[in-house]
């Protein structure tokens, strides 16, 4: 009897019988031999088909299988160097479950909106497959990194009554006759479960209304956001830091066939090791104005400016110290110079950005409602919010990591739409 494997773990069963349940990907014919290219969801191997193997039945069947067709292939695991995967399969046997119709994404080059209208069926392709398990890996990374740290999982709520971040880029939505908003972050939650468990994080999808057209831009994206007590900003950029180095350390481990599939160069990823270089705002402005950029103390960073940053590093580097009229109302000031905020941004190596954005947040009572007013937002709104520290407030900070921007980065890939399963972009709600 075959045993029924993944090909993700087929390496255990050499010179054994295996059956794989999975779908055709491609298939070509040199005569009296068939090649399939099998997936199963877990990885990618060829079938070999030789006729004087099989029964005559099997080798005529094999010609009839359509591309993406659903089968089961049963043969003998063969350990073959040239393999992509190190491995190859004698078939013996195959049992079709459905035949699939002609397939709209043959293996010929497709425009980008046609693979976008056909998401549904272009992330069975190997690269879009490589892109999507390594984003599941860094996902896990996630949540070991931060339960090995006894940290708690809390779910924040989606749907807020008001913006958390005093902006206006919103999804308003009607909630029962009032005003609501689809969230854009779940750090103010996370505050309040941080000063119930000490040290939390929350881990979804977050909304931002921008008509972006970016190819680092979502319009729904996923955050990781740790809060934690009694945590300043300097343990704040540590934790930061140890975080990305473990995620890195993961996909390498574990996630080389997909690096390979995309052709991803893995040696910037090796040196992604803590602690990070760090340049303040200032200082960052002053190294822009002296290699030719127009740019004046106060301006926000674009593309062109961050990547010129990270050239200057082989690891990511931390942007430190930003101008407090520039970040949210919660960022808690530097009692040494209260123009600057304890916050930081992380930027990324190789043009892909800001990863990470994250800051001590503000703990005095009379500083937090003097912020409100300044920035004119309805303190009624955040009374719930103003309570964490009317009782028992204590220093504390937090951050948000952009899942997909790290996905990006990892994976070495151009465009952000490509990071996520089905995105939802300025012009796309379709598939």
């Amino acid at each position: 009897m075959a045993v029924v494997t993944t090909i993700e773990r087929i390496s255990k069963y050499v010179d054994q019988d295996v059956t794989i349940n999975g779908w055709l990907f491609n298939k070509r014919s040199s005569g009296k031999i068939q090649f399939l290219q099998i997936r199963d969801g877990s990885g990618f191997i060829q079938g070999v088909v030789v006729k004087s193997d099989v029964s005559p039945e099997v080798f005529e069947k094999c010609k009839t299988i359509t591309q993406e067709s659903s089968i089961m292939v049963t043969g003998s695991v063969r350990a073959d160097e040239r393999a992509p995967s190190g491995f190859e399969l004698t078939v013996k046997d195959v049992e079709i479950v459905a035949i699939a119709q002609e397939y709209p994404i043959s293996l010929k080059e497709h425009g980008t909106d046609f693979l976008m209208d056909h998401r549904h069926l272009w992330i069975r392709t190997p690269k879009q497959h490589a892109i999507l398990r390594i984003r599941d890996e860094i996902n896990r990374a996630i949540r070991d990194f931060f339960h090995e740290r006894d940290f708690v999982l809390v779910e924040p709520p989606i749907i807020t009554p008001a913006s958390c971040e005093g902006t206006t880029e919103l999804f308003e939505i009607d909630y029962f006759g009032q005003n609501a908003y689809l969230s854009q972050t779940g750090q103010l939650y996370a505050e309040a479960a941080a000063m119930a468990f000490g040290k939390v994080y929350s881990f979804g999808p977050t909304f931002r209304a921008e008509k972006s057209k970016t190819r680092k831009h979502l319009n729904e994206f996923w955050m990781v956001e740790p809060e934690m007590a009694y945590v300043d900003f300097e343990g704040n950029l540590k934790i930061q830091e140890e975080m990305i180095a473990y995620i890195v350390k993961r996909v390498l481990e574990n996630r080389k066939m997909e690096l390979k599939t995309l052709e991803r160069n893995t040696e910037s990823l090796e040196n992604v090791k803590a602690p990070f270089p760090r340049i303040t705002y200032t200082d960052a402005v002053k190294l822009l104005q002296e290699n030719g950029f127009e740019f004046e103390w106060g301006d926000d960073f674009g593309a062109p400016h961050e990547t010129f940053i990270a050239e200057q590093y082989d690891k990511p580097v931390f942007i430190t110290h930003f101008p407090t009229k520039m970040k949210a109302f919660y960022m808690q000031p530097d009692p040494d110079n209260p123009e600057v905020i304890l916050g930081a941004d992380l930027i990324a190596p190789e043009g892909y950005g800001e990863i990470i954005g994250g800051s001590q947040r503000i703990h005095d009572l009379e500083l937090l409602l003097h912020k409100l007013e300044e920035e004119k937002l309805p303190k009624e709104i955040y009374e719930w919010y103003i309570d964490l520290r009317r009782y028992g407030s204590v220093p504390h900070s937090g951050y948000g990591l952009g899942l997909e921007r790290t996905v990006a980065w990892l994976c070495g890939i151009d465009h952000i739409r490509q990071t996520i399963p089905f995105a939802r972009t300025l012009n796309r709600v379709y598939p």
